[in-house]
């Protein structure tokens, strides 16, 4: 099981109460217990057709999200965990290896709990981390997994905000899909957070909806086209659907937006990268030499943050034709201050006849 029975229950439970709080930030009224266990089958069903090949491949469109609900635990607006139940249910249709990669702003603490000891079922994480400061706090380079898992949870944690496709695709090029094709997973499972997209008003980050078409179709080759996609969060509504809609574009056969054969990272992304290769490369052969190749080309001269950001620019042009709407820097302000601070935005007090 992903959950512990007390944890399915107090879930359940929910539906007689008006509404609940399993953490701060974690709530849940009559209908909840129902959402999440739709959320969790239909994840379950979709793995289970494409591993036995009824369907080449499928996105699940769920509420609510799942990645930081753990074993015993909700956690971060996650009731059940869809993307582990997926994976099970995918090992129980015949897949024996499962790869999780997970491009969530967030780190998916409760997957990595959950497989960290499973060498059947490879984790990935690309997410925020900033030396544990930014939510939930894991997700380090350094957590690898536990027992016969060692290797095999892959955390990649960018060490500021604003990264963007470079970044992203170069950490593709140079851990993701190294270590993927190394493990051969029979199914490829993304959590597609899309609070790293551009706009999105707590991810501040800069993934643009060509980075995402590009990501899903480096993936693709991992386990012959077997892959589900699983919405998680995102906090911008115009920044998810211009992002999912290049996803889906991809499974449906189109080619990626644009190619990227040479992505040049910054140099934050460049030390992460770095940083993790140097951690992971006891567990997998393949990262030897790629560590070694980076660490000359590291030290033969920082990358230009100006080209990056030049060539993020350009990338921004061709998709909005300028520099964009105001919501793609900004997101919400209305949202943005209700996550920040859990709470409405004060209402001035009107003088009566006024």
């Amino acid at each position: 099981m992903v959950h512990t029975s007390d944890h399915v229950e107090s879930v359940e439970q929910t539906k007689n109460m008006l509404y609940s709080y399993f953490t701060s930030d974690t709530y849940a009224n009559g209908h909840s217990a129902c959402a999440a266990k739709l959320a969790a089958g239909l994840c379950a069903d979709l793995a289970s057709l494409i591993v036995s090949g009824r369907v080449r491949n499928g996105f699940a469109l769920v509420r609510p999200p799942g990645h930081h609900a753990g074993v015993k635990q909700a956690m971060g607006f996650c009731l059940h965990n869809n993307a582990a139940v997926a994976a099970l249910a995918a090992q129980k249709a015949g897949a024996k290896k499962v790869l999780i990669v997970d491009w969530d702003v967030h780190h998916g603490n409760g997957t990595q709990e959950i497989f960290e000891g499973n060498k059947s079922v490879l984790y990935i994480s690309l997410h925020r981390h900033e030396d544990g400061s930014f939510y939930p706090g894991t997700g380090a380079a350094d957590e690898v997994g536990d027992l016969d898992g060692k290797g095999f949870s892959v955390n990649i944690p960018w060490s500021c905000g604003g990264v963007g496709d470079n970044d992203y695709i170069f950490a593709f090029q140079h851990v993701v899909l190294p270590i993927a094709t190394e493990f051969a997973p029979d199914i490829t499972i993304i959590s597609a957070g899309f609070d790293a997209a551009r706009g999105d008003p707590l991810g501040c980050c800069d993934v643009t909806p060509a980075g995402y078409s590009q990501m899903t179709s480096m993936l693709t080759a991992c386990s012959e086209g077997k892959l589900l996609v699983i919405l998680e969060g995102g906090y911008n509504l115009r920044s998810i659907s211009s992002s999912a809609t290049e996803v889906v574009k991809v499974l449906l056969g189109h080619g990626p937006s644009y190619g990227t054969d040479a992505a040049a990272p910054s140099k934050e992304g460049m030390q992460t990268v770095l940083q993790v290769l140097d951690i992971q490369q006891k567990y997998w052969p393949v990262l030897v030499p790629i560590f070694a190749s980076l660490q000359v080309q590291a030290q033969q001269g920082p990358t230009s943050s100006n080209y990056v950001n030049a060539e993020n620019m350009l990338k921004r042009r061709m998709l909005t034709g300028g520099p964009g709407p105001v919501w793609w820097k900004w997101g919400s302000k209305r949202l943005l201050y209700e996550v920040l601070f859990e709470g409405r935005r004060p209402r001035k007090s009107k003088a009566k006849g006024k």
